[in-house]
């Protein structure tokens, strides 16, 4: 079976000669991140690449060989997004035109910037299986060839050097938190790792619902799924390849899974308290972070936020629930008689306790209400679950029924 080793991964990193398509990213300390989960936190801002992930890396490497090679005048790839943009900007810097096949699901944001980069986009297909089979169609032609976003060496080595990025930047690290789409991100930096320093403990982190490691290390080879349902896109592959099956048995130490509820609070926490925005795959890092199902006390952790590319309409969904389950976005049922000045009232009662009302509806075809009532429904912004108790309280002290309704 192909593989790499620490020489392919050194050897990718030479050849990022242009900053302006893969650049070295930073640690930067979280205080916040440190005090929640008790250990010495220091965030890998691979989200700041140009492109907004680590996808450069990898098609970079793989394409500045290719080019070299001479003989091809076309790539052909498939993406949710973030390998899209990686490839299109990698072939076009070294002079190959690129095709990127997209599901019709992904965002409209990584579309356009995957044109952005010189990338000719077809959309075809519900998920990234689908854009994936349709792509392979197109590598027809001879001077055309298919780059895989995981199932390729070249392209795991180029991911890989984050991991000698990490290495030389904070050598004392105990614990690497690594998220997990098809494994060539997790596959290189483990690799690079483990051979700098077995010692060093690597996490690989998949959403619930686009999970295939576990099942795959427990049958002892790949497993796919055919439809990964997640917030997190960018790591929805469905599937792992035999290549980055074995580096993973090899060497990462656990893989853990973390819900879309905790991947929507993971990016919450970070715009708030790191003040980086990331998509859901650039979360599960943090969302396992602060889990119970790791335990890193004491030590000294770097998560990787691979990817900043959130589509804003998803954006705005993750931020909703998050207010909703933090009670800063409440909604309110009051029953009152159907009379005059009764909404004035209220909204009056909810505007001294400090909070603002985003909407009212009037309910009135409602089973339970005898003639003559009707239910007011507030949706009311507030600071948190004192304050949306506090107004709950206030308007039931004015004689009204309240039933909260989130």
């Amino acid at each position: 079976m192909v593989s790499i080793e620490l020489r392919d991964i050194r050897a990718a990193r030479k050849r990022f000669d242009n900053e302006a398509v893969v650049r070295h990213t930073p640690l930067e300390t979280s205080r916040s991140l440190s005090r929640m989960s008790g250990a010495d936190v220091h965030l890998k801002m691979e989200h700041l690449q140009r492109t907004g992930s680590f996808k450069t890396r990898g098609a970079y490497n793989k394409l500045k060989q290719v080019a070299a090679a001479g003989g091809v005048n076309r790539v052909v790839a498939a993406s949710a997004g973030n390998h899209a943009q990686g490839v299109a900007l990698a072939a076009t810097t070294v002079g190959i035109e690129s095709t990127i096949v997209m599901p019709k699901s992904a965002p409209q944001t990584k579309i356009d910037a995957t044109r952005d980069y010189g990338g000719d986009v077809e959309l075809h297909g519900s998920n990234f299986p689908e854009a994936m089979a349709y792509a392979k169609t197109l590598t027809e032609a001879d001077d055309t060839i298919f780059v895989h976003a995981y199932d390729d060496p070249d392209i795991v080595a180029g991911q890989g050097t984050i991991g000698l990025e990490i290495h030389a930047d904070l050598p004392e690290v105990d614990t690497v938190i690594v998220p997990i789409g098809g494994g060539g991100l997790i596959g290189g930096i483990s690799t690079a790792l483990k051979a700098l320093d077995p010692s060093i403990h690597v996490v690989g982190v998949q959403a619930e619902a686009a999970a295939t490691v576990p099942e795959s290390l427990d049958k002892g080879g790949p497993h796919s799924i055919d439809h990964p349902d997640t917030i997190a896109d960018g790591i929805a592959t469905g599937g792992i390849s035999e290549l980055t099956y074995d580096l993973i048995e090899r060497h990462v130490d656990e893989v853990i899974t973390v819900s879309d509820d905790q991947i929507s609070s993971g990016i919450l926490i970070l715009l708030e308290r790191a003040k980086q925005l990331v998509e859901g795959a650039g979360a599960v890092s943090v969302a396992a972070l602060l889990s119970d199902d790791l335990d890193v006390e004491g030590e000294t952790v770097v998560p990787l936020l691979c990817g900043g590319n959130i589509d804003m309409s998803m954006l705005q969904t993750v931020l909703t629930h998050a207010l909703t389950e933090r009670a800063q976005l409440l909604r309110l049922r009051v029953k009152i008689d159907d009379q005059p000045g009764k909404m004035t009232q209220i909204s009056g009662i909810i505007a001294d306790e400090g909070a603002n009302i985003r909407d009212v509806r009037h309910d009135r075809a409602v089973d339970d209400l005898r003639v003559g009532e009707a239910y007011l429904v507030f949706q009311v912004v507030t600071s948190g679950t004192e304050h949306a108790e506090s107004i709950g309280r206030a308007i039931e002290s004015a004689g009204y029924e309240v039933e909260r309704m989130n």
